[in-house]
C-alpha cells in the first residue's frame, strides 16, 4: 500500500478518537445539529478505520505465516499450512486495499441530498410524452424501494398521456447521489400505441437530476433578478386548487430559467418550493458550465450529465436496456421500467470510483 494512503488512514483512525471524545461532551450532545452531524461522521470514519484496523491484523498474519514457512523447511505439513494462510491473507489484503482506495475518496457533499428530477419530452412527439411518464414512473419506483419519498412539484400533461414535462422532488437519504448518473439524453425503440402497422418507432427524453439547495440557499436569490406570477392549478386538485391562484411561476430574469410550482394549495409553500428549483437549475447550470470546460481538457467516462447526451437506449422488442457510458447492456428491460435499478446504478458508481482512482494514482 501507498505511503500517503497510509498516512490518510493513521489521519482518520486519530480522527475517530477525536470524534468519540466530543460526543461525550454536554454541549455537544445538547445540540442536536452538531451531533447528529459528528454522529454521520462517525458511522463514516469507523467504517473506514475498522477495514484499517483489519488490514494491520492481516499484515502481521501474513508474515507470521513467511516466517513460519521459513522455519518449517523440513516439514511439508507445516510449509502446506503457512503457504495456505500466505495465500488467504495475500488475497484479502488486496481486497481491503481495494475498499479502503474507495473509502478514502472524495465525496461530493450534495451527494447526501434530496433531488429534483426533471423529465422533458423531446423528439417523438405523443410517444416521447408516454415515454416520459414511463421514465417518471420508473424513477418513482425506484424510489418507493429505497424508502425514498416522492412528491410532483410540477407537471405538463400531454393530451394521450405521460408529460411534456413533470418535475419530481425525490426526499430521501443519498437520493441526489444515486440518482446523479441519470441526466441525460434517454432514448426508447418500441411500438408506439398510435402505430397502426406496426412499425418500431425512435424517441427520446431528457432527464436532468439536480441537489435541492439548503432550505436557507434559495433566499439568497437577488429579488431584483426575479418576477413571480402566480395562475390557476391544472390538473387533478379539486374544486379548490383550480378556483384560487395558487400555483407560482418564477423567472430568472438574468438567464431566463423558468421554475413552477402547483404542488400545494398554499401560494406561500408553492413559492418557497419554486425558488428551491430555480436555485437547484441555477446550481446546475453552473456545475454544466464548470464540467464543460473541465470536458474540454479531459473527457470524463461518466460525462457532464449534459442533457444532449444520449446516455441510454431502451429497446422493447429486444428486453434490452444499453448504458452507452460504461458498455452495459442488460437483457431485463421490464423489471428495469418497474424500478429495478439497482444494477445499472451500482455499475455507474464502480466506474466512476475507478475513474477517481486512476486519476489520483501517482
Amino acid at each position: 500500500m501507498h505511503d500517503s494512503i497510509r498516512q490518510q488512514l493513521a489521519r482518520r483512525a486519530e480522527r475517530l478518537s477525536e470524534i468519540d471524545f466530543l460526543l461525550t461532551r454536554p454541549d455537544i450532545m445538547a445540540d442536536m445539529t452538531q451531533f447528529m452531524r459528528l454522529s454521520r461522521e462517525h458511522t463514516e470514519v469507523s467504517a473506514v478505520v475498522s477495514r484499517w484496523q483489519r488490514y494491520g491484523q492481516r499484515e502481521a498474519d501474513l508474515a507470521a505465516a513467511q516466517a513460519l514457512l521459513q522455519d518449517a523447511a523440513q516439514d511439508a505439513e507445516m510449509q502446506q499450512m503457512a503457504q495456505e494462510e500466505i495465500s488467504a491473507c495475500q488475497s484479502e489484503l488486496a481486497q481491503l486495499e481495494g475498499e479502503l482506495q474507495r473509502l478514502l475518496l472524495p465525496k461530493d457533499p450534495d451527494d447526501e441530498r434530496n433531488a429534483f428530477v426533471e423529465i422533458r419530452a423531446g423528439t417523438g412527439g405523443d410517444e416521447s410524452a408516454l415515454f416520459a411518464g414511463d421514465l417518471a414512473r420508473m424513477y418513482t419506483r425506484y424510489a418507493e424501494t429505497q424508502g425514498w419519498r416522492v412528491e410532483v412539484v410540477s407537471e405538463s400533461p400531454a393530451e394521450l398521456g405521460g408529460y411534456k414535462e413533470v418535475v419530481l422532488r425525490v426526499a430521501g437519504e443519498g437520493a441526489y447521489g444515486r440518482l446523479r448518473y441519470e441526466s441525460g439524453g434517454h432514448r426508447v425503440q418500441r411500438v408506439p400505441v398510435t402505430e397502426t402497422q406496426g412499425r418500431i418507432h425512435t424517441s427520446a427524453a431528457t432527464v436532468a437530476v439536480m441537489p435541492e439547495p439548503d432550505e436557507a440557499a434559495a433566499v439568497t436569490l437577488n429579488p431584483a433578478d426575479l418576477r413571480i406570477d402566480t395562475f390557476r392549478a391544472s390538473g387533478a386538485g379539486g374544486q379548490h386548487i383550480n378556483k384560487t391562484d395558487s400555483a407560482v411561476r418564477v423567472v430568472h430574469l438574468p438567464t431566463g430559467l423558468v421554475a413552477e410550482c402547483q404542488d400545494s394549495r398554499s401560494q406561500h409553500s408553492n413559492k418557497a418550493r419554486a425558488l428551491q428549483v430555480l436555485q437547484a437549475r441555477l446550481q446546475e447550470k453552473e456545475r454544466s458550465e464548470r464540467a464543460a470546460k473541465e470536458a474540454a481538457t479531459r473527457k470524463g467516462l461518466i460525462g457532464s450529465g449534459d442533457r444532449s447526451d444520449r446516455i441510454r437506449t431502451y429497446n422493447f422488442p429486444q428486453g434490452r436496456v444499453s448504458d452507452h457510458r460504461i458498455n452495459l447492456t442488460l437483457y431485463k428491460l421490464a423489471a428495469v421500467m418497474e424500478g429495478d435499478l439497482d444494477e445499472v446504478l451500482h455499475a455507474l458508481q464502480a466506474a466512476r470510483e475507478a475513474e477517481q482512482l486512476a486519476a489520483l494514482m501517482p
